[in-house]
């Protein structure tokens, strides 16, 4: 089996995991997997852009390992992640007549991985599953910690169940396939680290985040290895999101209502979305005079030295009531009350809670009309 580059443990006791990472792990994905837990059948979930890309190689990983495959591809992009496109991979999977010792493969992004989680824990009430990201996003946000979701018109994410995968494999080599826009997108989350609470990880960042977009390996394995282990410190502590694990949610609050704005399409990314909210973020925690000025400057400057979003985009007219009502489903909604990850300082943010919307709706009508 390929030696991964990096280990990362997820440590929640009996349903504890690893991270491997590094290249070529697709090839060996039926040994790593066998390695965990005894399987005979492997049913693997992917959409039609990456199977192109990555499906056989993961296919002859997997009957190396002597492992059946059923193969299940959807249409790519967020329009699959709803209540029917579900229903409709689950009763695909039924004809096919699946046991509990069977498993399910993710081979995607966000949209794969979530899919793949949801219908894990629903099927036969409860199978496991493994995550195979090939994106950097997935690699080291989604694919980690066990949330999984769909979309519904009410909002992102809001249906879906706590499942842990048995095994993460992030096959670096699948980076080298990304659209420069997907990777920047993907690039928010790693990013967000340093911004929660990792400040000289965000150093690096300005250092070293050219490089690791233009395909240097080293850096590459640096960021994804420093994010996995950031996220899974967080998920051990706070696996169902009651406390510190929020923190993660760092920009999300602002950017799911950018996406749900845009009714989930490829208009806005989720990881454009989630930069435009931690500038966002920033913006407010100044206004609020939680925040110095200058790490708020420090954070445009490097989004815009890299290529990340900073505004809102151009091509609609934004109106400040219809985001604060699409944040009024959000998740983190307590007593009716909107919930934001503001920031003390830039590796210092903080769950927030009662603040006034009416600072929120100023700031964003002055942004929709600038």
């Amino acid at each position: 089996m390929n030696q991964p580059l990096e280990r990362v443990r997820v440590d929640l006791d009996t349903r504890g995991y690893d991270i491997l990472i590094g290249d070529g792990l697709l090839e060996t994905a039926g040994e790593a997997i066998k390695a965990v837990r005894p399987v005979r059948r492997a049913f693997v979930v992917s959409d039609t852009t990456v199977a192109a890309a990555h499906l056989a190689r993961l296919e002859a990983g997997l009957k190396k390992a002597g492992i059946a495959i059923e193969t299940f591809l959807q249409a790519p992009g967020e329009g699959t992640k709803d209540f029917a496109h579900l229903g409709i991979l689950i009763d695909r999977m039924l004809e096919r007549r699946p046991e509990r010792g069977d498993i399910l493969v993710a081979l995607g992004g966000g949209v794969v991985g979530d899919m793949t989680g949801v219908a894990a824990a629903l099927l036969l009430r409860g199978v496991d599953f493994v995550q195979c990201p090939t994106t950097l996003l997935a690699q080291v946000d989604s694919s980690v910690g066990g949330k999984t979701g769909v979309n519904t018109r009410h909002g992102k994410n809001l249906i879906g169940a706590f499942h842990q995968p048995r095994l993460v494999l992030c096959d670096l080599a699948t980076l080298g396939t990304l659209p420069p826009r997907e990777l920047m997108a993907g690039y928010a989350e790693v990013v967000k680290y340093g911004l929660i609470d990792e400040p000289e990880f965000f150093a690096w960042c300005e250092g070293n985040a050219a490089a690791m977009l233009a395909g240097d390996a080293g850096a590459r394995a640096h960021a994804v290895a420093v994010s996995c282990r950031a996220k899974a410190r967080i998920v051990a502590a706070d696996e169902r999101e009651n406390g510190v694990r929020a923190l993660l949610n760092l920009g999300h609050t602002f950017g799911h209502a950018l996406e749900a704005e845009t009714g989930f399409g490829p208009e806005l990314l989720h990881g454009e979305a989630v930069a435009i909210g931690m500038r966002m973020a920033f913006d407010l925690s100044v206004r609020l005079g939680l925040c110095p000025s200058a790490d708020a400057i420090r954070v445009r400057r490097h989004f815009d030295a890299v290529g990340l979003p900073a505004g809102l985009p151009g091509q609609r007219r934004w109106r400040a009531e219809d985001l604060i009502a699409h944040m009024q489903h959000d998740k983190k909604v307590r007593d009716g009350k909107v919930t934001f990850i503001l920031a003390r300082g830039i590796g210092r943010s903080f769950v927030a809670t009662g603040i006034d919307i009416g600072r929120v709706h100023e700031m964003l009508s002055e942004e929709a009309a600038a």
